[in-house]
């Protein structure tokens, strides 16, 4: 019997990372301190628990539209016109199931074999195993890390051929915590335009941005709409990783092939979790603002605490939950660096290299996913592992 599909066993190896190794001591019951997992700490704010549990008691458990609700898409597409400057239609929205199924459908949609994706190193490891099994080949091209990880045009450009379909941006950035300028995503759209190009944006930090950074949506800038294809979820401003609910915008010549994908995946979206969710966009904002505060208040605890580390620098992130530490002053690779702190002081972090290979000498530092009493202690831990080196 042949099994499985041969896409499966042709593609990159899929991995957890650091997550797997601790998992084994979480098994034994070691008291770690995880900063290596991508989820807030905060609870989803009462008034998003209480509008889904409204929908069930009302009866909003039967199957609905293909598309998502239409009261939740029209929400969506006032929150886009205010806060992302962005022009859309109802029917130019899907509501998704978060953002992780919002790619793969954009991928699945727009890639055909052969087709090339550039990805921006350091990278989401995800979006590898989306491309190849969408028949697509991923290729790499380098941030500028001498310049705070910088979109490089130059190293961009370098990187296209006849066969390149998509450029994949992620904005605010995941692991660096770049907000990109309106410079550097000129840089990209420019590329786009001149040769012809998708661009996906992945931006689901778009509300956890600090000191003033300001978040631009590369669609909204000319002749970018066209061409663009955005994924947002509620996963982390709103705390609701576990719901499982996010949308996709695109253009309306584009979204008929990602609704295609959508329908034939899941059909639509939990309905009562829409209610939940249009509460999110439609009811106050201070739950969230105060997230994004505490998250900043863990963000300059880490900073602070990294820089006095011997052979540890760390640029305040402009945006996320995580700190992307520089720790090449220790001789030591990024992977050797993590194990060794997750065994001898028992915090994990993920290796810089598990985002690619302008990753190595770095660590990921998920601040958000832990309270700001556990953070602080997971500082202390560091600091003793560092100064022990």
């Amino acid at each position: 019997m042949k099994w499985p599909a041969q896409r499966l066993m042709s593609g990159s190896k899929k991995s957890f990372g650091m997550y797997d190794e601790a998992s084994k001591l979480d098994a034994q019951g070691v008291d770690l301190i995880h900063l290596e997992f991508g989820r807030p700490h905060a609870d989803t704010p009462a008034h998003i628990k209480q509008a889904t549990k409204d929908a069930l008691d009302a009866g909003i458990v039967h199957y609905g539209d293909f598309r998502g609700t239409l009261s939740f898409r029209q929400a969506l597409v006032k929150k886009l016109r205010d806060f992302n400057k962005l022009d859309y239609g109802v029917d130019e929205v899907l509501v998704t199931n978060g953002l992780t199924h919002a790619s793969f459908a954009a991928f699945m949609a727009a890639i055909d074999p052969g087709d090339e994706v550039i990805l921006l190193d350091p990278y989401y490891p995800q979006h590898i195993g989306k491309t190849e099994l969408a028949g697509g080949k991923v290729v790499i091209a380098g941030l500028d890390k001498a310049n705070n990880f910088a979109i490089s045009k130059e190293k961009i450009a370098e990187k296209i051929t006849d066969r390149t379909r998509m450029i994949v941006l992620i904005n605010p950035a995941n692991p660096t915590g770049r907000v990109y300028t309106r410079e550097e995503l000129q840089n990209i759209a420019d590329l786009a335009i001149e040769h012809d190009l998708l661009v996906l944006s992945d931006e689901v930090y778009e509300y956890i941005t600090y000191d003033q950074a300001q978040h631009i949506s590369i669609a909204s800038l000319p002749g970018m709409r066209e061409r663009t294809i955005t994924c947002f979820a509620f996963t982390k401003a709103y705390s609701m990783d576990g719901w499982r609910i996010g949308y996709v915008t695109a253009d309306a010549k584009l979204m008929p092939a990602i609704l295609t994908i959508a329908m034939t995946d899941v059909t639509h979206v939990n309905v009562f979790i829409q209610e939940g969710a249009r509460a999110a966009v439609e009811g106050p904002q201070d739950a969230m603002l105060a997230m994004v505060e505490a998250d900043r208040r863990k963000r300059d605890i880490v900073v602070q605490a990294l820089n006095q580390m011997p052979g540890v620098t760390c640029a305040a992130p402009e945006a996320t939950i995580y700190a992307f530490p520089d720790i090449s002053g220790t001789g030591r690779s990024s992977q050797d660096i993590a194990m060794s702190i997750l065994k001898e002081a028992h915090v994990v972090v993920e290796a810089g290299s598990f985002y690619g290979p302008a990753g190595e000498g770095h660590l990921r530092v998920c601040f958000g996913s832990e309270s700001e009493a556990r953070v602080t202690e997971a500082m202390e831990r560091l600091s003793r592992f560092f100064n022990a080196l």
